[in-house]
């Protein structure tokens, strides 16, 4: 049985936090492309003090229908404090 968005994007923060052990700091994305579900996450890599020097990483999630984790990487990384660029 196939669930709704609100379920995918909870689930695939459940999923992540249990396969990597990190803080989900955000969703970044969730959109469907055809039967998959493509999931955008920011988690927490490494907390700092002052807070805005936290390392952070975006992560891609794919899921199906059901809301099973197909795959996940980590695509990126940055400093809390830097903003992102945009693509060229």
């Amino acid at each position: 049985m196939a669930i709704g968005m609100a379920g995918i994007v909870k689930k695939a923060r459940s999923e992540l936090k249990a396969l990597i052990g990190l803080d989900i700091s955000s969703t970044i994305q969730a959109t469907k492309e055809g039967d998959k579900w493509l999931v955008s996450l920011e988690v927490v890599e490494k907390h700092s003090i002052p807070e805005g020097m936290d390392i952070l990483a975006a992560y891609e999630t794919q899921l199906d229908e059901e809301g099973n984790m197909l795959e996940f990487k980590r695509v990126r990384m940055r400093k809390r404090i830097d903003t992102e660029e945009s693509e060229e």
